[in-house]
């Protein structure tokens, strides 16, 4: 499975009565296909994957998988309790999911063989190749990471937990079972600001929250990226990236609440965010609303017109 492009995290709309809207979902997948992601990953972190029920999941990835209609591969989240996670394994690859990002298990830390385990029941539970995901109480060693590789169903890694020096250990250790087809990912919250490092050290691909929110400016960064223009890749990190991020950290979980805000200032009513996240304040959704003009602005090449406020 080959990923060509910044990999989209859709969020999941809901409506008035709190259920998924897919009438809502469709149109967002739509507007930002149109933009070309290399990947599209329903029900994961950004679509508020904590806060589904397995049906619910079941009924963002089936919307999903029909709108894309296979022009890219459909990267469905798993994880949570295993009952939960081998449910919602099935209902993916019932939709036609490609495969699996698979996230960390439901509040507790196990040692590293049951974390191996637990991937290992996942990727056993349906014929979807699996993507595992490195982050929080799901962190995987490299020997854990090297065990994994043996199993051909275990396809890539995303890193988000931001430690370099494993993460460099992990991509050689893979090197050196003699895989060459695993895909690694950048994984870390607003992955732009991190994306240069990571690509050192091997990590070519990373996913793009705000990509679901402001497609044009986040490609406008992967071409920079990929290009290697670093005038302009900078550019669009100082003056767009970098108070997305300010504003961002104020508040925990306002990586997924601020895009759901975004696409709302643009008129796409993508609902509320579930519990126990919170929507941004009306000032920070100005904030926000002054942050994507700006970004906007650097991706016409005109002056900004807007002053930033910044804490």
């Amino acid at each position: 499975m080959e990923f060509d492009g910044i990999l989209f995290f859709p969020v999941t709309p809901f409506d008035a009565q709190d259920r998924v809207d897919t009438d809502i979902l469709e149109q967002h997948l739509a507007a930002s296909l149109a933009h070309s992601p290399g990947g599209v990953f329903p029900a994961c972190g950004t679509g508020e994957f904590h806060a589904l029920s397995a049906s619910e999941v079941a009924t963002v990835v089936r919307t999903a998988v029909r709108a894309v209609d296979g022009r890219v591969p459909v990267v469905a989240g798993a994880g949570g309790p295993l009952g939960h996670a081998l449910e919602v394994v099935r209902s993916a690859a019932d939709a036609g999911a490609d495969a699996l990002l698979v996230l960390p298990p439901y509040l507790v830390g196990g040692p590293q063989p049951g974390l191996a385990a637990y991937v290992e029941a996942i990727a056993a539970a349906s014929p979807l190749p699996v993507v595992v995901y490195h982050r929080g109480n799901a962190q995987y060693s490299v020997e854990t990471v090297r065990r994994l590789a043996a199993n051909p169903k275990i396809v890539g890694f995303k890193d988000g937990v931001g430690d370099i020096g494993t993460a460099q250990l992990i991509v050689r250790a893979v090197a050196e079972t003699g895989r060459d087809d695993m895909a690694f990912f950048n994984g870390l919250l607003t992955a732009e600001l991190t994306q240069a490092a990571y690509r050192g050290i091997g990590i070519p691909l990373y996913s793009s929250a705000a990509f679901a929110m402001i497609p044009e400016v986040a490609n406008a960064y992967y071409r920079a990226y990929v290009d290697g223009d670093e005038t302009r890749r900078l550019a669009l990190l100082d003056g767009f990236y970098a108070p997305l991020v300010a504003l961002r950290d104020e508040t925990p979980g306002f990586g997924v609440s601020l895009i759901k805000a975004g696409l709302r200032l643009g008129g796409l009513p993508v609902g509320s965010v579930r519990p126990p996240l919170v929507d941004p304040t009306p000032a920070q959704e100005e904030r926000l609303a002054a942050i994507l003009e700006a970004g906007r602005a650097l991706v016409a090449d005109a002056p900004a017109t807007v002053e930033l406020a910044l804490p």
